[in-house]
């Protein structure tokens, strides 16, 4: 079975969020980036296929040569080849056509994505992807199981979970629950020099457009002033409550 993994470079959660150019641009400086987390849920998961069903998994990513240290981490942790299409990630569109090209090419049985990426939260890559290579797919899936030529999968819905079975080839939207946390891995010294010899290509973009683009981000507005409260004096609680915080 071969398997694609697409890696999404993004902020790490504990990095302090600026704009530039009259807040049209994502300041980059001093922000660490990371494997997007829905991502190595999927990374992980190939992981476990790839040891106990002899898969082979190849990991891709558009982006700059500035991600190349996210795909060598994620090579470090098994992958065994990368490809960064080398263009800038635009909007969800442009990406899934360049993703797509990749996909058809390698002629692969399972792709995993993440359903979304943590830094634009646009959730629309691998539905997208799945479309333009005319392959199934399945969002939200939290648990995926390969037998031959078909996949079982488990999928969050509203209230509950559908349980779903597709022909491969197939493209999945994976999140948490696919493999637990305590189930990452994190690259050992072993895996890291390993990743240095394992083959990193660089693509050239198909040349794909974007549909989309940002016009303008705003940070959420900084948190108010605590009041703390005599907790004998309910009377007054009970009015800030209605009468300031509109709770009640």
């Amino acid at each position: 079975m071969k398997i694609l993994v697409c890696i999404s470079h993004v902020p790490d959660t504990t990095s302090k969020i600026n704009f530039t150019d009259n807040n049209t641009k994502f300041d980059t400086n001093g922000v660490q980036f990371v494997i997007n987390p829905n991502d190595e849920f999927g990374l992980t998961r190939a992981m476990w296929f790839k040891e106990k069903q002899g898969a082979t998994v190849d990991i891709v990513n558009v982006g700059g040569p500035e991600t190349e240290p996210t795909l060598r981490k994620a090579l470090a942790i098994g992958a065994d080849t990368a490809i960064r299409i080398d263009t800038e990630a635009l909007d969800g569109f442009q990406i899934a056509k360049e993703l797509s090209v990749v996909a058809k090419e390698g002629d692969y049985d399972l792709i995993i994505a993440g359903r979304e990426s943590i830094d634009y939260n646009g959730g629309m890559v691998p539905g997208m992807l799945a479309n333009l290579i005319g392959a199934s797919f399945v969002n939200t899936c939290i648990s995926l199981e390969v037998e031959g030529d078909t996949a079982t999968a488990i999928r969050e819905i509203d209230g509950g979970k559908e349980t779903v079975s597709a022909k491969l080839p197939l493209v999945i939207g994976g999140q948490k629950g696919l493999v637990e946390e305590s189930d990452l891995r994190i690259p050992n010294m072993r895996g890291i020099m390993m990743a240095r010899k394992k083959p990193l290509t660089v693509k050239e973009p198909a040349g794909a457009s974007a549909e989309t683009a940002a016009v303008s981000f705003e940070k959420p507005a900084p948190k108010g002033e605590v009041k703390l409260i005599d907790p004998d004096n309910l009377d007054q609680l009970i009015d800030l409550l209605h009468n300031e915080a509109k709770a009640i």
